[in-house]
């Protein structure tokens, strides 16, 4: 049973460093895409004045949607966490409640 809870919090870590480490793989997609974008746009005929605006609005964007995802991601891991805690404590309570003899 105890192998069972180890077993338990560590497919719940597993799966929160697989979501921080997506959330990490899509921010750095995010990130290299707008900055292709912006390559393309600045090496376009287009006057400068037009497309910095659009370039920086791109960038900013990209930003804050990478931003969101890191949080949203650690807020996710964060979950899972406490939910590990609680279910180690549930387990732990009724092996011991078990080891007394109060099933």
């Amino acid at each position: 049973m105890p192998e069972e809870i180890t077993n338990s919090v560590k497919a719940l870590e597993v799966e929160a460093e697989k979501i921080l480490e997506e959330a990490k793989t899509r921010t750095n997609e995010i990130i290299l895409e707008s900055k292709e974008e912006a390559k393309k746009i600045l090496s376009s005929q287009l006057p400068l004045d037009e497309v910095k605006p659009k370039c920086d609005k791109i960038v900013s964007n990209a930003k804050a949607e990478a931003d969101k995802r890191i949080k949203d991601s650690e807020k996710k891991a964060a979950e899972i966490d406490a939910n590990a805690d609680k279910k180690v404590k549930e387990i732990t309570e009724l092996l011991v409640n078990i080891v007394r003899g109060k099933s």
